[in-house]
């Protein structure tokens, strides 16, 4: 099994990556959805506060990979030839996949600010904001994590600008060099 992982700011399109390989039938382990796991099995609200106070609370008390710690054996459990990890945040997460799974390889997405802020307003989930303010807020907490150093380790780089269709085309190329099925 291959497991690849895709890292980016948020709202660069990691999500929309993630939605065209699983789309092509590869396994998609989103780890926050781990996040997310944590947050309603402690009964809290599923909002930006709680899920960022939930992540920040697990990476203190597991240490930085910790959210990785959780994908491994979601990954270990798929059974399929390409596996995508979608939402890495640091650069620790990415050596413990790289020590769980030989060969991994990490894409980054880039995409600007601006272009992130209109994504976050257009897709209205209920953990996203509408402010430039607050996206800068969320940019530095992931910042922190040491998602900086997980782009600069990234193995391949894709630029997501310019029309969805673009995007999804040079996914689903990325995806059949790395081993996906159209």
């Amino acid at each position: 099994m291959k497991v690849i992982g895709v890292v980016g700011m948020p709202a660069s399109g990691k999500g929309e990556f993630s939605s065209i390989a699983s789309g092509m039938g590869v396994p998609v382990i989103v780890m926050g959805d781990m996040i997310r796991r944590a947050v309603q099995e402690a009964g809290l609200e599923p909002d930006d506060k709680n899920f960022g106070a939930t992540a920040n609370r697990l990476r203190a008390e597991r240490g930085m990979d910790a959210i990785a710690q959780l994908c491994v054996p979601e990954i270990r459990h798929q059974n399929a030839p390409l596996v995508l990890v979608d939402g890495i945040r640091g650069d620790t997460e990415v050596a413990l996949f790289r020590k769980h799974f030989p060969g991994f390889t990490l894409i980054s997405i880039e995409s600007s600010f601006e272009d992130r802020l209109a994504r976050i307003a257009a897709r209205a989930r209920s953990d996203d904001f509408t402010t430039a303010e607050e996206l800068r807020t969320r940019d530095t907490r992931e910042l922190g994590w040491g998602l900086g150093n997980a782009l600069k380790v990234a193995d391949l780089h894709l630029e997501n600008k310019g029309s969805l269709p673009e995007f999804s085309e040079r996914v689903r190329n990325l995806l059949c060099e790395l081993g996906g099925t159209p």
